[in-house]
């Protein structure tokens, strides 16, 4: 299929390096209610997927949420959502899973099951339909979405999710194949919750030890530019710090920390598997993971050479000194974010944010002095006991960065400023405090975003009505699947989307089910009473929260508990779970200078984009190649600077949708570089689609592709014969400018046009307008390959045959 007409094709293609395709034992379709780039970015999904299809009674493929313009194809030829890896409906798996990260994603879930012409609601399920569960952090909540699932996970997936579908595999040989008992069987099983079946509390299971937990060496690399494009470690879980408004602080607790050998291991693994250049260490709290430093030294030290760059989260305040500045832009600089929150110290007394203002003018000059020209600061408005005093310190602090700048490097810098609203989560110790009015959350907003509006400074602020509707969701009892179901019949999803979100549907939704949003959003509760999410148990108990409560009024801190124990109520031990080999000294690793080296050589490549490839974008192709070159140990050369990036240069990009036999880059490599190893090394690395055909060396003063190429030759089928006579109208036609400019000749035959054409100084090559003008239809519609490139040196020749 061409996909080239939708938008972002590679969504769709499959074709992944690293794809699994297994169909053996119970079949799991693991659900990311969100597009390609949103659930490919996400560390519990990959897990999930790697674990499963280790398993030697199961597997495991990916589904999406469909952009809307694919939703549309599908609904209109009625074909139902199914797999990327072997395109099975949904409906024919023994499991659908889904990972729930976000509320506003909860009308997706009900879009993709009806997709899959699956029930919505879990009483409306047969025997026949498979087993619809959910997962993340949404579920901590789990009374608004009960009434669509037939069971959902608490906590951590590692060890549960194998124990599902063994019951699940085992139900099936063994049990009396009614729905209801296979129900009864999952219920057994600790942390999964069954709505229909499950009384008392469930409580949330965990890990204990995350440095031997599965993690995918070989993560999936997409051809798709995903919102996290790089290597994602989690080197811990859980955080110490016991942020109050944090629902992840409280319910992913305790701290577990993967030792620094594991990390680097998994690291070097997925380097050689991905070709990937940039690792992200991922934490919810990365400036407190243990051995930091000695990490980054060590993985400086392991992958200088090969120009990996290191990248972190959002660091707190106070982590972040000198000696980690120096370390991580020690082979490439990336960002930095920092959240601060709230901008008063007042405030972060209350939220539990325990830092001064010399601390973060401290942190704020370390970074500038060490180069970085660009920063990113995250606000929160809307918090408990907040004032205008506390919402005016906001610019103000931000202005200070300024002035930091200025003092450190006196250069002008660049911060882009988020503003989050306050919403409050289940299990926190603002759970019983209400969200503050819709129109005062604006009114801030407003505010900020006049006072922020200067040279340097990129504000983003989050849509109101979004986080009125997470609120309401977050906090709600089974009373808000009614607002759930009605929205998406009012054509509700992809409400995270910003292009896509429309509150009118809520509204009507609102209407005809007399739920107030605002009124759940806005609720405040009694520490005594009664709450929605009462029946799930996280480990903390409520005194904790109460305590915290107090606490948050009083402005007091509560100490980082691996300091000093705030008995929360999961009897861990200080440290418990943290690393337990002794720092790492870093210091003590040999570090190889590197090696003198010839001056490099230029290598120009042939090579073919075919098959489902041709759906690729030019950027794709790029990305996808500098992967290969990497994954098979090709000695680039790269750039020289902050940000070295590898020295290939590409030729004329191909439309996305067109395939192309003959086409060209030049790389830079450091010699002695052996053409036949490297072409049969390559040619290992890629996947279907992509072939190396030639390669050979060139000279140093060769004329570089962009400026030799200006001809194509391209072979269009997939039309009828009857259409030549108006073909051949059309390309005889000199009112058409590309005809009289840029058409060198053209041969007609068997439903075959082949047409070469040129660049000249004035007039461009635009394929889609001249598929228009000849079709009166889109580039889509054809079967179109890119044959030949030439380039004009007394008659035209191609690339190859350039002296």
């Amino acid at each position: 299929m061409n996909f080239s007409a939708f938008r972002r094709p590679t969504r769709y293609i499959d074709h992944e390096l690293n794809a699994i395709h297994k169909k053996t034992g119970t079949r799991f379709a693991l659900c990311f209610p969100d597009i390609y780039e949103i659930g490919m970015s996400h560390i519990g999904f990959g897990i999930l997927y790697d674990l499963i299809n280790k398993l030697p009674n199961a597997s495991c493929e990916r589904v999406f949420a469909p952009w809307v313009d694919m939703e549309a194809y599908l609904r209109d030829i009625g074909l139902p959502i199914s797999s990327l890896e072997s395109g099975t409906p949904i409906a024919d798996f023994d499991i659908v899973g889904f990972s729930l990260q976000y509320e506003l994603s909860f009308t997706s879930v009900l879009n993709m099951l009806d997709l899959g012409k699956i029930p919505i609601r879990s009483i409306e399920r047969t025997g026949a339909h498979p087993i619809i569960i959910a997962g993340g952090p949404c579920t901590m909540n789990p009374a608004p979405i009960a009434v669509f699932f037939d069971a959902l996970l608490i906590g951590d997936g590692e060890d549960a999710v194998p124990e599902v579908i063994a019951a699940i595999s085992a139900y099936k040989t063994q049990g009396d194949g009614s729905r209801t008992g296979l129900l009864k069987e999952l219920s057994k099983i600790n942390g999964l919750y069954v709505p229909t079946i499950s009384t008392g509390l469930i409580k949330k299971r965990y890990i204990t030890d995350l440095n031997n937990a599965p993690y995918p060496c070989s993560p999936i690399v997409p051809y798709n530019q995903i919102v996290h494009d790089r290597i994602t470690i989690e080197v811990s879980r859980g955080c110490s710090r016991g942020c109050r408004f944090c629902q992840a602080g409280m319910t992913y607790r305790p701290v577990r920390e993967r030792e620094p050998e594991k990390i680097i291991s998994i690291a070097e693994q997925s380097i050689k598997n991905t070709g990937h250049d940039d690792v992200s260490l991922n934490s919810l709290s990365i400036g407190d993971y243990s051995n930091l430093i000695p990490l980054i030294k060590l993985f400086n030290q392991r992958f200088k050479d090969k120009k990996i760059a290191l990248s972190l989260p959002s660091i707190r305040v106070g982590a972040i000194n000198d000696e980690l500045i120096e370390n991580i832009k020690t082979v490439r600089k990336t960002g930095f974010t920092i959240a601060p929150e709230a901008a008063s110290i007042r405030l972060r007394g209350v939220i539990n944010k325990d830092f001064s203002d010399e601390q973060y003018e401290k942190t704020l000059f370390s970074i500038f002095k060490g180069g970085w020209l660009n920063l990113k600061l995250y606000f929160m408005t809307g918090l408990p006991t907040e004032t205008d005093v506390d919402i005016e310190a906001i610019p103000e602090m931000v202005n200070r960065a300024f002035r930091i700048g200025k003092k450190a490097i006196n250069r002008h810098i660049n911060i882009n400023v988020g503003i989050s609203n306050f919403v409050p989560k289940p299990h926190t110790p603002f759970q019983w405090y209400g969200q503050i009015p819709y129109a005062e959350i604006e009114r801030k907003k407003l505010f900020l975003k006049g006072a922020l509006r200067k040279k340097g400074i990129t504000f983003k602020g989050h849509d109101e009505r979004m986080s009125l509707l997470e609120a309401s969701i977050s906090r709600g009892d089974s009373t808000m699947s009614d607002l759930i179901e009605e929205a998406w019949r009012n054509g509700a999803h992809l409400d995270a989307w910003t292009e896509e979100f429309d509150f009118s549907r809520w509204q009507r939704a609102m209407d005809k089910t007399g739920i107030d949003v605002e009124k759940i959003a806005s609720k405040t509760y009694n520490v005594n009473d009664a709450l929605p999410w009462d029946n799930i148990d996280i480990g903390v108990e409520r005194d904790f929260l109460k305590r915290e409560l107090k606490d948050a009024l009083n402005g007091a801190n509560t100490l980082d508990c691996r300091i000093e124990c705030g008995a929360c109520g999961l009897n861990c031990q200080s440290g418990e779970f943290l690393a337990k080999n002794p720092p790492i000294n870093a210091d003590s690793y040999k570090i190889i200078p590197a090696k003198k080296t010839l001056p490099p050589i230029r290598v120009r490549v042939q090579f073919s984009k075919t098959g489902m490839l041709r759906n690729l974008s030019h950027l794709e192709l790029i990305s996808a190649l500098n992967r290969a070159f990497r994954r098979a140990d090709v000695p680039v050369c790269y750039s020289v600077g902050f940000h070295p990036v590898p020295r290939v240069s590409f030729g004329p990009p191909l439309s996305v949708g067109v395939a192309g036999l003959k086409e060209y880059l030049d790389i830079e490599v450091i010699p002695p570089f052996d053409i036949i190893k490297y072409k049969e090394i390559i040619n290992s690395n890629l996947p279907d689609g992509f072939k190396i055909n030639d390669m050979f060396f060139i000279e140093n003063n060769t004329p570089s592709l962009s400026k030799f190429i200006s001809a194509y030759q391209y072979e269009i089928t997939g039309f009828h014969n009857d259409l030549i006579p108006h073909i051949n109208e059309k390309l005889m036609d000199t009112s058409l400018i590309w005809v009289l400019h840029n058409l060198i000749s053209y041969n007609i035959s068997d439903s075959i046009l082949k047409i070469n054409l040129q660049d000249t100084d004035k007039y461009k090559i635009k394929l889609s307008a001249i598929i228009m003008d000849v079709f009166n239809t889109e580039l889509s519609s054809f079967d179109i390959t890119r044959t030949a490139l030439y380039g004009y040196i007394n008659g035209w020749i191609e690339p190859q045959r350039i002296k």
